[in-house]
């Protein structure tokens, strides 16, 4: 490393890839800096190591594993929000590939002996191909083990960071400056409402999480719900809260694949935030076991992040390794396709993007009131991650990089008949 100065800096590297220069300050090791000095944000590369992880996965894989290991240290934002910073690496820092020749050059200067990846952080998931050996993509035991590794980090972690509903999808917002409780009480509730739910009714929850969906149901409009999770602490705590709450006669929750729910004739169906999880490839089966477990007339709630298009593309690394293992998204038309290629009318559809990045903020800004118990409770590590992930999907939302859409669908009769009303009845 003694000519690497003299050769290239890492801060000409860096400029060589981010021609139009980078909204914040950014130094090196190695002495360089690139930048404007005065920026509030400081991001400083402090090791050999970090600079390997660089070099060997490009992208932000290779940012994430230093940033994990505390190669890539940021000054000017809290650990737990750095939505600033993703702001402006996303709005700002424009990456262009460079020529082979300037690849060359590069890593000649920088040294070949980069080119060794380091471990990676041991947070990170296993690549797609070494996951096969948990069993084929979104088989029951690989989707067992993915889901284990996003829902089964700390509850205790998940009460900070949520709050008191303890629900990890997308909040309805009444107005913009309605409480995070208030606006997944609503969310809730709509959800209710457009299933019209009466008491009585039998409603399955698939995906179900905490059980919010489920005892909510069953509190407010005294349905007989029924929750499915393949997440062991998730089913643990929602029981938990059943008996708190009293509800035991109407709300179950269990440890199962929704695959594996025996029960039919369900007046109702919810699925909130479990499509993304299911693979794209396995939408006319998800949708058709859901139509074969409704009665005729009964309803269909679909609630899912969804792409701003239709086209399929692989999730980025950072989210595949350290968020949502073979999680998948597509756009909300292919979505509904699927839907009504297997039997589904699909009567309602709406788009909730700026309700998620509100969400967003309101996760992040628990992360940071709750920091150093966080930490305590899961690792720096960890802790890191979760700020990292939140504020860039918030950042994500805001942009229309990503959405989240609702629709409604409904299982017909023997005679077409939808048994729904001439004008929707949730909206009054």
């Amino acid at each position: 490393m003694t000519t690497l100065a003299t050769q290239v800096s890492i801060a000409d590297a860096l400029t060589t890839v981010t021609p139009n220069g980078l909204p914040f300050r950014f130094t090196a090791y190695d002495g360089s800096a690139t930048g404007p000095e005065d920026s509030p944000i400081h991001m400083h590369l402090a090791s050999e190591r970090g600079l390997s992880y660089v070099l060997t996965a490009p992208g932000d894989l290779g940012l994430v594993r230093a940033y994990v290991m505390g190669d890539l240290e940021i000054t000017g934002i809290h650990e737990g929000n750095p939505y600033d910073l993703m702001r402006m690496m996303l709005n700002q820092v424009h990456f262009e590939r460079p020529t082979t020749a300037e690849a060359l050059r590069i890593v000649r200067g920088l040294g070949w002996s980069h080119l060794k990846p380091p471990p990676p952080p041991p947070q990170e998931h296993l690549p797609k191909w070494r996951r096969t050996f948990e069993g084929l993509r979104h088989s029951k035991s690989r989707d067992k083990a993915a889901i284990h590794h996003h829902y089964d980090v700390s509850n205790t972690f998940y009460e900070w960071v949520l709050g008191p509903s303890m629900t990890y999808t997308c909040a309805v917002y009444p107005t913009a400056d309605a409480s995070l409780e208030q606006a997944q009480f609503e969310k809730y509730d709509l959800v209710a409402r457009k299933l019209d739910l009466k008491p009585g009714m039998r409603l399955l929850d698939v995906g179900c999480g905490w059980g919010g969906m489920v005892r909510h149901a069953a509190r407010e409009y005294g349905v007989t719900a029924l929750g499915v999770t393949l997440s062991a602490e998730q089913a643990e705590w929602a029981s938990a809260a059943i008996k708190r709450e009293g509800l035991e006669d109407r709300a179950e929750v269990r440890f199962l694949d929704y695959r594996d729910v025996p029960e039919r004739d369900f007046d109702a169906i919810s699925s909130i935030g479990l499509t993304e999880h299911i693979g794209v490839r396995n939408y006319p089966s998800y949708f058709g076991f859901l139509l074969d477990r409704l009665k005729p007339g009964g309803r269909l709630l679909n609630h899912s992040i969804t792409r701003p298009d239709n086209r399929f593309r692989h999730t980025g690394a950072f989210i595949d390794r350290y968020i949502f293992p073979d999680g998948e998204l597509i756009g909300s038309g292919r979505i509904i396709a699927e839907a009504q290629d297997a039997g589904f009318e699909v009567r309602h559809e709406e788009n909730l993007r700026e309700h998620y990045a509100l969400t967003l903020a309101a996760w992040s800004d628990n992360l940071v009131a709750h920091w150093d118990e966080a930490v305590a409770e899961v690792g720096h590590p960890i802790a890191k991650i979760w700020g990292l992930y939140l504020a860039a999907c918030r950042v994500g939302f805001e942009r229309n990089n990503t959405q989240l859409h609702q629709f409604l669908a409904v299982k017909l009769d023997d005679e077409a008949n939808a048994h729904f009303p001439l004008r929707p009845t949730w909206m009054s």
